[in-house]
Protein backbone atom coordinates (compact mmCIF):
# COMPACT_ATOMS: atom_id res chain seq x y z
CA UNK A 1 0.00 0.00 0.00
CA UNK A 2 1.73 3.25 -0.97
CA UNK A 3 1.49 6.44 1.60
CA UNK A 4 0.84 9.26 0.29
CA UNK A 5 0.86 13.04 1.84
CA UNK A 6 -1.17 15.99 -0.13
CA UNK A 7 0.04 19.32 -0.08
CA UNK A 8 -3.99 20.77 -0.82
CA UNK A 9 -3.85 23.74 -1.46
CA UNK A 10 -0.42 23.33 -3.38
CA UNK A 11 -2.39 20.83 -5.91
CA UNK A 12 -5.93 23.08 -5.92
CA UNK A 13 -3.24 26.03 -6.99
CA UNK A 14 -1.69 23.69 -9.58
CA UNK A 15 -4.80 24.50 -12.29
CA UNK A 16 -5.76 28.07 -12.56
CA UNK A 17 -9.85 26.61 -13.30
CA UNK A 18 -11.26 29.60 -10.98
CA UNK A 19 -10.80 27.44 -7.81
CA UNK A 20 -10.36 30.88 -5.68
CA UNK A 21 -14.27 32.14 -6.58
CA UNK A 22 -14.96 29.57 -4.09
CA UNK A 23 -12.12 27.79 -1.91
CA UNK A 24 -14.26 25.73 0.19
CA UNK A 25 -15.82 23.99 -2.90
CA UNK A 26 -12.22 23.84 -4.49
CA UNK A 27 -11.33 21.81 -0.80
CA UNK A 28 -14.38 19.67 -1.18
CA UNK A 29 -13.54 18.94 -4.74
CA UNK A 30 -10.03 18.12 -3.73
CA UNK A 31 -11.09 15.88 -1.26
CA UNK A 32 -13.77 14.04 -3.26
CA UNK A 33 -11.46 13.26 -6.00
CA UNK A 34 -8.39 11.84 -3.35
CA UNK A 35 -10.70 9.80 -1.98
CA UNK A 36 -12.16 7.86 -4.95
CA UNK A 37 -8.60 7.13 -6.09
CA UNK A 38 -7.41 6.31 -2.36
CA UNK A 39 -10.09 3.78 -2.71
CA UNK A 40 -10.25 2.39 -6.26
CA UNK A 41 -5.87 2.68 -5.94
CA UNK A 42 -6.07 1.60 -2.17
CA UNK A 43 -3.87 4.00 -1.14
CA UNK A 44 -3.23 5.18 2.62
CA UNK A 45 -3.84 8.99 1.59
CA UNK A 46 -3.67 12.01 3.58
CA UNK A 47 -4.63 15.40 2.16
CA UNK A 48 -3.51 19.13 4.62
CA UNK A 49 -4.90 22.64 3.90
CA UNK A 50 -4.26 25.76 5.70
CA UNK A 51 -6.86 27.06 8.05
CA UNK A 52 -10.45 24.94 8.49
CA UNK A 53 -12.69 22.81 7.24
CA UNK A 54 -15.08 24.28 5.08
CA UNK A 55 -19.16 23.26 5.79
CA UNK A 56 -19.24 21.28 2.14
CA UNK A 57 -17.05 19.03 3.21
CA UNK A 58 -19.56 17.72 5.73
CA UNK A 59 -21.37 16.28 2.90
CA UNK A 60 -18.80 14.26 1.12
CA UNK A 61 -18.19 11.39 1.77
CA UNK A 62 -14.11 10.52 2.09
CA UNK A 63 -14.49 6.90 2.83
CA UNK A 64 -10.80 6.07 4.27
CA UNK A 65 -8.99 9.67 2.87
CA UNK A 66 -7.49 11.34 5.82
CA UNK A 67 -8.51 14.92 6.34
CA UNK A 68 -6.16 17.75 8.22
CA UNK A 69 -6.44 21.46 8.80
CA UNK A 70 -3.44 22.91 9.88
CA UNK A 71 -5.29 25.51 11.81
CA UNK A 72 -5.08 29.13 13.20
CA UNK A 73 -1.85 30.28 13.73
CA UNK A 74 -0.15 27.41 11.71
CA UNK A 75 0.58 26.59 8.38
CA UNK A 76 -0.38 23.24 6.32
CA UNK A 77 3.46 23.20 5.35
CA UNK A 78 4.38 22.87 8.97
CA UNK A 79 1.83 19.99 9.67
CA UNK A 80 3.10 18.50 6.67
CA UNK A 81 6.47 18.42 7.90
CA UNK A 82 5.81 18.10 11.22
CA UNK A 83 3.62 14.58 10.50
CA UNK A 84 6.72 13.58 8.35
CA UNK A 85 9.03 14.24 11.33
CA UNK A 86 6.58 11.90 13.68
CA UNK A 87 6.14 9.29 11.39
CA UNK A 88 7.80 5.76 12.36
CA UNK A 89 8.10 5.09 8.42
CA UNK A 90 8.99 8.38 6.91
CA UNK A 91 10.78 7.07 3.75
CA UNK A 92 7.81 5.40 2.79
CA UNK A 93 5.84 8.33 2.32
CA UNK A 94 5.30 9.74 -0.72
CA UNK A 95 4.92 13.54 -0.09
CA UNK A 96 2.97 16.03 -3.33
CA UNK A 97 3.78 19.16 -3.51
CA UNK A 98 5.14 21.76 -5.72
CA UNK A 99 6.57 23.94 -2.91
CA UNK A 100 10.07 23.69 -3.32
CA UNK A 101 11.29 24.74 0.16
CA UNK A 102 8.43 22.26 1.32
CA UNK A 103 9.79 19.76 -0.34
CA UNK A 104 13.37 20.47 0.59
CA UNK A 105 12.12 20.46 4.36
CA UNK A 106 9.88 16.94 3.64
CA UNK A 107 12.87 15.16 2.29
CA UNK A 108 15.58 16.59 5.00
CA UNK A 109 12.56 15.08 7.93
CA UNK A 110 13.03 11.81 6.02
CA UNK A 111 10.08 11.79 3.69
CA UNK A 112 10.54 8.90 0.35
CA UNK A 113 9.66 10.74 -2.25
CA UNK A 114 8.29 14.66 -3.55
CA UNK A 115 5.76 14.15 -6.25
CA UNK A 116 4.98 17.56 -8.06
CA UNK A 117 1.30 18.66 -7.57
CA UNK A 118 0.68 19.64 -11.47
CA UNK A 119 1.48 15.99 -12.48
CA UNK A 120 -0.41 14.36 -9.38
CA UNK A 121 -3.50 16.66 -10.21
CA UNK A 122 -3.28 14.97 -13.75
CA UNK A 123 -3.23 11.63 -12.61
CA UNK A 124 -6.18 12.68 -10.57
CA UNK A 125 -8.35 13.63 -13.12
CA UNK A 126 -9.61 10.48 -14.30
CA UNK A 127 -10.61 10.01 -10.62
CA UNK A 128 -13.08 13.82 -10.35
Amino acid sequence: MDRWLVDGMNVIGSRPDGWWRDLDAAVARLARCLAAWAAAEGHDVTVVFDGRPPPELDEVDLGGLKVAFAGKGRSADDEIVRRVGIDPDAGSLRVVTSDRPLAERARAAGAGEVVGAGGFRRMLDRYC
